[in-house]
């Protein structure tokens, strides 16, 4: 995971819990999905999923824990895996019921 210079955590998240968004690339067990071997497919490029976590790496980059649903996995994602779907988003969980 090759994160840029930019420090992502001086900026409020891209996405929102609830958000709808499609994966840009294959994404692949780096060793961090417990119960798969390094390298096993979690989701492929255009699955969709939901996002149902947000956390941070480093210090430095928002990681998005994505449930997808065709492979049913939660898997942590940075921004520039992701993209939103749909344009005319309202979130599926408003921030004070976190």
């Amino acid at each position: 995971m090759k994160l840029s210079e930019e420090v992502e955590l001086d900026s409020p998240p891209i996405f929102d819990m609830g958000t709808r968004v499609r994966s840009l690339k294959v994404l692949r067990n780096d060793g961090t999905f417990p119960g798969k071997d390094i390298g096993f497919h979690l989701a492929k490029k255009g699955d969709v999923g939901y996002v149902v976590g947000i956390g941070t790496y480093l210090q430095r980059a928002y990681i998005y824990s994505v449930h997808f649903i065709e492979s049913n996995f939660v898997v942590g994602c940075l921004s520039k895996e992701l993209e939103l779907i749909d344009e005319d988003y309202k979130p599926l969980i408003e921030q004070e019921d976190w």
